[in-house]
């Protein structure tokens, strides 16, 4: 049985948090020094990348990427000390939540496994009859038919 894995959120204030998408974009950018590369490693639009890593340095009052203006030298995004601090923090707390979910749900996910039935192979029918559409029937007429003149 795999052990589950714990994906979170970290709410600031309503207006301010930080989760595993964001978390992946930090790193990202740490590895490529590159927002737009960093951005399409993960398949993500630069646009969104951009607006996550705007959210990010609003939210604190230390910036946790800092960026430079393109041209002879290239331009780039660094994570800062308070970027990496942020990453790390994220990071280790995500690692003692998921073992301590895969300590306490073990006997809980090794039940849902073994609870599991191998699918039963596909039976195809063929119908008996030309169509499944519904047949119109004409009434039949009771009684006399009237005499036309």
């Amino acid at each position: 049985m795999a052990a589950p894995i714990i994906r979170f959120r970290v709410d600031f204030s309503t207006a301010h948090s930080v989760g595993p998408g964001k978390i992946e974009l930090l790193e990202h950018i740490r590895e490529t020094g590159s927002l737009s590369q960093a951005g399409r490693e993960i398949g993500m639009s630069y646009r969104r990348a951009w607006l996550l890593l705007d959210s990010l340095n609003a939210s604190f009052r230390e910036p946790v990427v800092s960026t430079s203006i393109g041209g002879k030298a290239g331009g780039g995004a660094t994570l800062t000390d308070f970027g990496q601090e942020l990453v790390d923090a994220y990071r280790q707390i995500e690692k003692e939540f998921n073992a301590a979910a895969a300590k306490r749900f073990a006997a809980i996910g090794a039940a849902i496994v073994s609870k599991i039935k191998a699918p039963k192979p596909a039976i195809t029918h063929t119908p008996l009859v030309r169509s499944a559409a519904p047949r119109r029937v004409k009434p039949k007429a009771r009684g006399r038919a009237s005499k036309r003149p």
